[in-house]
């Protein structure tokens, strides 16, 4: 039996014990483990990891851990540029597009609503997930730790909170989305882009009093759902807008 020495860095350790947050700890093992393996049977997905010390050398997914090995591991750095060193995944999407697991369907919504391209449905198993992702280029986001160590993705987040509104905000800061909020341009219910539509052409399918005070509107080019600037809207943008207030500032 051998021993090697880890510390996980910055959000990595939302997924550890609290015996093992944020302090060096021994790991034992036997033969000839990768430092992949050891990281995932520790309990972080490979997907979260971007970058990896030992004894203070940049090293790959590959590195063997030998017996007394002192290991750093630090999350993805998806908005800081760290070519120096080893790089453990190709470089970031930089067209920010979804795609969400059966426990995430109302933050899809809420991505929507910002602009984001997020698929959302109840796919049949996790492979279909992962092909979507490498097929699309998209981010997955899960709240499934086992589905981002499949060896296929390159790009995935595990979502700590259970509540929407955190979640949002937790997938907000993570990707640096206030550089690139587009407000109400796509339909929350599923996905496609916004038109302009004229009001004359919508008429006979407004409720009376929509059509008398309101003059502008939207339309989905796909389910035809139709968008205008009434008090959802107006609570909707405050809801950005403070969302934004929030996490603008953070790095």
């Amino acid at each position: 039996m051998k021993q090697a020495w880890f510390r996980f860095y910055e959000e990595l350790n939302d997924m550890l014990p609290g015996n093992r947050k944020k302090v060096t700890f021994p790991y034992m093992f036997t033969g000839n483990q990768t430092v992949k393996d050891a990281i995932e049977a520790i309990g972080i997905p490979h997907v979260e990891v971007d970058m990896i010390l030992a004894n203070g050398q940049s090293v790959d997914f590959s590195y063997r851990i030998r017996n007394d090995d002192r290991i750093s591991v630090y999350p993805v750095f998806e908005s800081l540029d760290i070519a120096s060193v080893t790089h453990l995944r190709s470089k970031p999407l930089r067209e920010t597009r979804f795609v969400l697991d059966a426990h995430l369907g109302k933050l899809a919504r809420y991505l929507r609503l910002l602009g984001y391209d997020s698929i959302f449905s109840d796919f049949k198993d996790d492979t279909e997930i992962v092909d979507i992702s490498l097929s699309e280029k998209r981010i997955i986001l899960t709240r499934d730790k086992q589905l981002l160590k499949n060896r296929k993705v390159t790009h995935g987040y595990w979502v700590r909170s259970d509540r929407p509104e955190l979640q949002l905000k937790e997938v907000f800061r993570r990707f640096d989305l206030n550089r690139s909020v587009v407000p109400f341009s796509r339909c929350m219910e599923c996905n496609s882009l916004l038109d302009d539509v004229d009001k004359a052409d919508i008429a006979d399918r407004l409720e009376p009093r929509t059509r008398k005070f309101y003059n502008n509107f939207k339309i989905c080019s796909r389910c035809k759902h139709i968008y205008w600037e009434g008090s959802h809207y107006e609570k909707m943008k405050r809801f950005v807008e403070g969302l934004e207030d929030k996490t603008g500032s953070t790095p």
